[in-house]
């Protein structure tokens, strides 16, 4: 199933990447006399309402998607990380502060708090970039705290220490790398969180305006359409779940992989 995640990932990127050469036509090209088309040899996945191709707008909708699950992935990793390494080293009110800091905000559905801050801050694709990182970071934050409370004991770290090894530098050299295994595993799986959580958001109207393509907008789009055009709402729906879903296979590989107690039970 890694394989098969790794496979499903792999091409959707270059898909994405590669979008605007293999798509047959413009995203925003307009067929009115053709609207609602279903799949033909032409168009594979039909027309919308507005009689644009829906395989194209699925191509360009993949390059948002891994946009916005990359942007967040990394700044919340990176946010998570320092935030996570500074409570579990320091420990005492530091950790305090930013432990009460984290259950505040996972007191908090994530998905919630991203459409109240998305609201306020108006539809967009930065504010929602913005939304979701905020809510993002603290998985890392929580999952790498507790890796560096076992890590900051160890002989390497305590001989660093009595060498006179300063602070950033046994974070940054001895601590940290510890903890990476942990966090791209998270990462990985937050990769579907996240595009999940941007479809969710285009959805209702909160993120992606048009007429830039969204997975999520189109399926916004279709729902008018279950009836007299299923196609409008199969095709960005299936890429959605197939995406995620390779993002999952993907991490729960990396999981079995990266776990040492895993290794042992092998």
């Amino acid at each position: 199933m890694t394989r098969v995640g790794a496979a499903i990932v792999l091409f959707v990127v270059v898909a994405a990447v590669f979008g605007p050469v293999v798509a047959p036509f413009d995203p925003a090209t307009q067929e009115m006399a053709l609207r609602l088309e279903g799949p033909t040899g032409l168009h594979w996945f039909g027309l919308d309402e507005l009689g644009r191709d829906i395989f194209t707008r699925v191509l360009y909708g993949a390059r948002i998607s891994l946009l916005v699950g990359s942007v967040v992935v990394g700044v919340s990793a990176t946010v998570g990380i320092g935030m996570g390494a500074i409570a579990g080293y320091f420990g005492g009110r530091v950790d305090e502060t930013i432990s009460r800091i984290i259950d505040i905000l996972l007191a908090f559905p994530g998905l919630l708090l991203a459409i109240a801050l998305v609201a306020v801050l108006g539809p967009s694709l930065t504010n929602v970039v913005m939304a979701l990182t905020l809510i993002g970071w603290v998985g890392y934050a929580r999952l790498v705290r507790g890796q560096v409370l076992r890590a900051r004991e160890f002989e390497f770290v305590q001989a660093a220490r009595a060498l006179g090894a300063t602070t950033p530098r046994i974070l940054l050299r001895h601590v940290i790398p510890t903890t990476l295994p942990a966090v791209t595993v998270q990462a990985t799986l937050g990769m579907g969180g996240a595009i999940l959580n941007e479809a969710s958001l285009s959805f209702l109207g909160l993120g992606v305006q048009p007429p830039t393509p969204s997975w999520g907008t189109m399926l916004n789009y279709g729902r008018g359409h279950l009836l007299d055009a299923p196609h409008l709402t199969i095709f960005p729906g299936v890429a959605i779940a197939v995406l995620v879903l390779g993002f999952n296979f993907l991490g729960d590989g990396l999981r079995d992989s990266l776990d040492p107690a895993a290794k042992q039970r092998s």
